[in-house]
């Protein structure tokens, strides 16, 4: 294995057999109860490299859970980027142009651009708006603990304290500042209205078993909490850790370099330097600043890092 590669315990497999659905949609599966209740999606593979998502989904598909109440709608959003996987340069398949969780905006799917994340999003549109609640499986490229990410709405707050794993959460009260994430879409966005909840679970380093355990695990506990499946009671969960998420810093030249090397959940304290952007220091806004997500490798207009506090 060529050096500073990742341990691959699980690598993508062949997705061909659950193109064709049953939605007039590739890859968006739906299955209804026939009673009322919540429509629930759980939508896996925004990100090519992200796996995990991947297994939990098949685990559904393949082990023909279906709905007692409502409607469950299982969907791999971005296939062809997952298909371009090559395990010699395992992180470099999460997107093939842009973001595919940052294009949710009237904006960039009304607008001019074409991409191949594009073209999926206005396919996958009226899937996004048509569920009541929605979990979207990510991953994370360093191998840190579990967390939720959503916004800082009160029945987002309330789902994934109830369902209680992973234990931690970012709360964002003002969205990313880097683009409109899939669970920001249309009125899953407006803290008033019908929208239900959207969070995404983000369930360990990409390529790690215990992380598609955890992808399959918090989804059929997402299932349970809306009525949708039969859930045994689980384990008692840890005590919640929240932050809120207060900047999202981007990468503005390649001469970008954190301190440090920095994995995630670091403390700062107020002032103190985290990173360099050319000319430009990154420093804490807070004590206690909290880093999320700091980039691998920094790339010129990504994300570089979450800036967050403890609540």
């Amino acid at each position: 294995m060529p050096p500073n590669l990742p341990r691959l315990e699980v690598v993508p497999g062949d997705l061909s057999a659950y193109a064709r659905g049953n939605t007039g949609i590739d890859y968006v599966h739906r299955f209804e109860s026939g009673k009322a209740g919540p429509h629930v999606l759980i939508n896996a593979l925004t990100h090519g490299n992200e796996i995990c998502g991947m297994v939990a989904a098949t685990h559904l598909l393949d082990t023909g859970v279906r709905p007692r109440i409502g409607t469950l709608t299982v969907s791999f959003a971005h296939v062809e980027a997952y298909n371009a996987f090559d395990a010699q340069k395992p992180f470099e398949n999460r997107q093939l142009v842009h973001n595919l969780n940052r294009i949710w905006s009237d904006e960039w799917l009304e607008g001019p651009e074409d991409s191949p994340e594009l073209r999926r999003a206005r396919a996958l549109r009226p899937v996004v708006a048509a569920a009541d609640h929605i979990l979207d499986l990510h991953s994370t490229s360093q191998d840190v603990v579990p967390f939720w990410v959503y916004p800082a709405f009160k029945r987002n707050a309330d789902v994934a304290l109830a369902i209680g794993r992973p234990s931690v959460h970012l709360v964002m009260p003002k969205g990313l500042g880097s683009g409109t994430p899939l669970i920001q879409h249309g009125r899953h966005g407006e803290d008033e209205g019908p929208a239900g909840a959207a969070l995404v679970a983000e369930c360990g380093q990409h390529f790690l078993q215990a992380t598609a355990d955890m992808a399959v695990g918090v989804t059929l506990d997402f299932l349970g909490h809306f009525g949708l499946i039969e859930r045994e009671p689980q384990p008692a969960p840890e005590a919640p850790r929240r932050f809120e998420l207060l900047e999202t810093r981007m990468v503005k030249t390649p001469e970008f370099r954190f301190v440090r090397p920095l994995l995630g959940f670091e403390v700062f304290a107020k002032d103190e330097l985290i990173a360099i952007d050319g000319d430009e220091e990154i420093r804490a806004p807070c004590d206690e600043c909290t880093v999320l997500m700091p980039a691998r490798v920094p790339i010129v207009g990504r994300e570089a890092v979450y800036l967050t506090r403890p609540l």
